[in-house]
């Protein structure tokens, strides 16, 4: 029964008047500096505000301690007023402590109070040895915060009393490497989050697992831009560099002159030897390559390297449907320049595989070694891409550049639901790549579609949702867009309804479509079946609309669009969303992603 103010008003009135009578030792210091004693006092609540009795109240460095009663209430006599940690414990919920200090004292009492959560998750699993064909290994410390404790002789552990949060957990063993794991609030099913770990699996790649491997980003994707200074604008402009966003193992900086990986050499890095068969630093993802995007290119070019001292990079790939899964190293290269060159690599004994790709440099030298090398593009295509061109190949729709095979060997997404926020909210070249980190953790859409910049740059992280746009006094052009986002989605039920929540800024209508292109290379702009009021449809599939409610996290405010997409069930089907010049005018049409779904 969720408690009442007036039970709490009675329990504090008697409580006041046992303050009254009582006696205290000493309500102030004395000559000699020794603190006096009080009392601390107060009431115990669970989330829902009703007392909770049977909570046990300690005082740190103090033998003594209370029980809360039925009314939640606790004294505790004699405590020395100076700065304590009172700490709450009771089964099934989750440990409290409030640190209690001099100045809390009033007449010799000090009253604290607190709310306990109800804490019934369990974290359990079993850690198995991979040196000894995956048998449950003992002896393991698993650690989750301030909490240890050690696998059986069975391989189990258990964590319990825990709140429904998120949780790291690092499991250890002596002659075994770390594994380090996150239980997700999601994970948690009736109360219970079951992670069973695998220790001394073999390191594919520099502080990767196979597990860890088999959990890599998806590189749906076939080009990946990075660098901060424009080089040709829009499409190498700063607001398209998203490769910082992507997982990086090493020593990176996201620099003007491309996403760079250095050489580690921190401190007692230096002494590191020299390795030509391992990455000191590396980016990496999975990446499905098929007959349309075998050739990946690399655009570079360095820093502290010369011709005579080149930094070494290469290409590694980790076929983990192997049996026996290993590293195979394609080209090492060298380049010792701070003009931009072009190299490939052969990815053709993959095709039809999902395969782990890695970009990195080697450590060609011992002691004080420090190389750069900048990456200004990774591109997967049937044929070498060279400089700031766009991909390769037979467009679909002519001067869109979006060629068929890029169509093709785009890989089909597996989240189904992106946001347009985030909260970094500055707007400048040198802290995009921040705004562009966080769109990892939160299904950004920046980040999870590709984003063309056909004739015009985005605004990529306004509080509003994420902003593709025109030009402006451009001639109307309802066709070829201004800019354009496009993802691949395997359209069955459960997902062949997209809802796009949007709006604008301006009098002037903002022109946008939705365009679905099927595999063959076929293309139909698709009509919304609900829209605002006022949205019209336009030529060539747009739809014009005015609609400048929204903003911070008003949802509802923003204007609904819903496409049925059921008719391409059973099929893979390119989806994109371009913003047009759809009349002459003076301002820049703006087209928000405030969120997009797929169900």
């Amino acid at each position: 029964m969720k408690g009442t103010g007036l039970l709490k008003l009675l329990s504090f009135s008697m409580l006041i008047g046992l303050f009254a009578v009582a006696t205290v030792s000493c309500s102030d210091d004395d000559e000699n500096g020794n603190v006096g004693y009080g009392t601390v006092t107060g009431i115990v609540t669970d989330y829902e505000d009703t007392p909770l009795d049977g909570v046990t109240v300690s005082v740190q460095d103090m033998d003594a301690t209370a029980t809360t009663a039925s009314d939640g209430s606790y004294t505790i006599q004699n405590v020395p007023m100076d700065s304590r940690v009172i700490t709450f414990t009771k089964l099934q919920y989750q440990t409290t402590s409030a640190t209690l200090t001099a100045d809390r004292y009033v007449n010799g009492t000090a009253m604290i109070s607190v709310s306990m959560d109800y804490a019934n998750g369990v974290i359990s699993g079993t850690v198995y040895d991979a040196r000894s064909n995956y048998a449950p290994l003992s002896g393991v410390t698993v650690t989750l915060g301030n909490e240890i404790t050690q696998t059986a002789s069975d391989g189990t552990y258990k964590f319990e009393y825990l709140s429904i949060d998120d949780y790291d957990l690092v499991f250890s063993k002596e002659n075994y490497n770390d594994v380090e794991r996150t239980i997700y609030a999601t994970d948690f099913v009736d109360g219970v989050a079951v992670l069973d770990v695998n220790l001394g699996e073999d390191i594919l790649l520099p502080g990767k697992t196979i597990y860890e491997l088999q959990n890599a980003d998806k590189w749906y994707y076939n080009e990946y831009r990075g660098g901060r200074n424009a080089q040709e604008y829009p499409h190498w402009d700063w607001s398209v560099d998203y490769m910082c966003a992507l997982d990086f193992w090493g020593n990176w900086e996201e620099q003007n002159e491309g996403t760079t990986l250095r050489t580690r050499n921190d401190g007692s890095e230096q002494n590191n030897p020299a390795d030509m068969d391992n990455f000191d630093s590396y980016v990496y993802g999975s990446k499905l390559i098929t007959a349309d995007n075998y050739v990946l290119s690399l655009n570079v070019r360095t820093h502290n390297a010369d011709a005579a001292s080149p930094a070494y990079f290469g290409v590694q790939v980790i076929d983990l449907s192997d049996a026996n899964p290993s590293m195979v190293k394609l080209n090492t290269y060298t380049h010792g320049s701070d003009s931009y060159s072009d190299y490939d690599f052969d990815l053709s004994a993959y095709i039809g595989k999902e395969v782990i790709i890695a970009v990195g440099i080697y450590r060609a030298e011992t002691g004080d070694y420090w190389k750069q090398l900048c990456l200004r593009a990774i591109r997967f295509a049937h044929e070498k891409v060279e400089g700031y061109g766009w991909l390769p190949g037979t467009q679909v729709i002519s001067g869109m550049q979006l060629p068929i095979e890029a169509v093709r060997s785009t890989m089909p997404h597996t989240k189904k639901s992106f946001t347009g926020l985030g909260s970094i909210t500055g707007f400048d070249s040198g802290s995009s790549w921040q705004a562009y980190r966080e769109y990892r953790e939160i299904d950004h859409v920046a980040l999870e579609w590709a984003f063309v910049p056909l004739l015009k740059d985005p605004e990529p992280h306004p509080s509003e949702g994420y902003l593709i746009k025109t030009r402006s006094n451009e001639l109307p052009n309802t066709m070829i867009p201004e800019a354009y986002l496009y993802a691949k989605f395997n359209i069955e039920p459960g997902c062949n309804n997209l809802n796009f929540r949007t709006r604008n800024f301006s009098n002037d209508p903002t022109y946008f479509k939705l365009l679905a292109i099927t595999m063959d290379g076929s293309y139909e702009a698709i009509d919304p079946y609900t829209y605002p009021a006022g949205a019209t449809n336009e030529a060539d599939g747009c739809w014009s609309f005015v609609h400048q409610s929204g903003g911070g996290s008003n949802l509802d405010d923003y204007a609904l669009f819903q496409y049925d997409l059921s008719k391409f069930n059973g099929q893979e089907v390119l989806l994109v969303i371009s913003v047009h010049n759809g009349q002459q005018n003076g301002t820049e049409n703006k087209l928000v992603m405030r969120h997009i779904e797929l169900n």
